[in-house]
């Protein structure tokens, strides 16, 4: 089986134009190691790419990504739990400053989840079990009603977002640095079609266009 030719093209111009800019960089970090001030959660959907959209450089950014960008409730047991390892090991041995949860339009996990005609997908095995963790949000959105399908779908992505918040609070050593101090904890939202980035007002759950104003204040 042959490597996918795109990879290997897409290293080839990596190698030839990003590598020799930052090679003392990628040097730098593999003698000392990582050391990101930042945590991003976003969802694994291939438009979404939080080191593109926030033009990070390497070591800037600890990514985890899943369907939905979502955190199950703090729940230790013998399972495994890649997620939740993730955090813990950004919070305990990285030493964040900020964990950003960042939400998306046109999610298909949302939508699989909310949309009766799409359904969720496996529900017996992996991502319709996985997708349970957006009910909370869907109940405090309410009953959609009337209201176009787009529009709800918009709402609930956001909601689920503030929602994977409350969830991360439930870590015990998410919620000691964040009430010391220490870490801060964030929602985002990118318009995938039209790149805008919001962020959310921490007194009021809205989602604000990043502007000339800096969100949240």
């Amino acid at each position: 089986m042959r490597f996918p030719e795109r990879l290997l093209q897409g290293y080839q111009s990596f190698r030839d134009g990003r590598l020799p800019i930052e090679q003392h960089q990628y040097a730098e970090l593999a003698e000392v190691g990582q050391s990101p001030e930042i945590m991003v959660i976003g969802c694994c959907d291939s438009r979404v790419s939080p080191e593109v959209i926030f033009d990070a450089r390497p070591g800037e950014l600890f990514v985890v990504r899943n369907v939905a960008n979502l955190v199950p409730p703090y729940s230790p047991s013998a399972s495994q739990h890649g997620v939740s390892s993730a955090i813990e090991f950004a919070v305990e041995a990285l030493k964040v400053k900020h964990i950003v949860v960042l939400g998306h339009a046109r999610c298909g996990g949302i939508r699989a989840f909310a949309d009766d005609e799409v359904g969720p997908l496996s529900p017996g095995d992996f991502i319709g079990k996985w997708m349970s963790l957006i009910a909370p949000a869907a109940e405090e959105l309410g009953p959609r009603d009337a209201a176009p399908l787009d529009d709800y779908l918009q709402r609930l992505e956001q909601v689920s977002a503030v929602k994977t918040l409350d969830n991360l609070m439930t870590f015990p050593f998410v919620k000691r640095r964040v009430e010391e101090g220490s870490l801060q904890l964030h929602a985002a939202y990118f318009a995938v079609a039209t790149g805008l980035l919001m962020v959310r007002r921490p007194d009021s759950d809205v989602f604000e266009p990043v502007g000339a104003a800096a969100p949240g204040k």
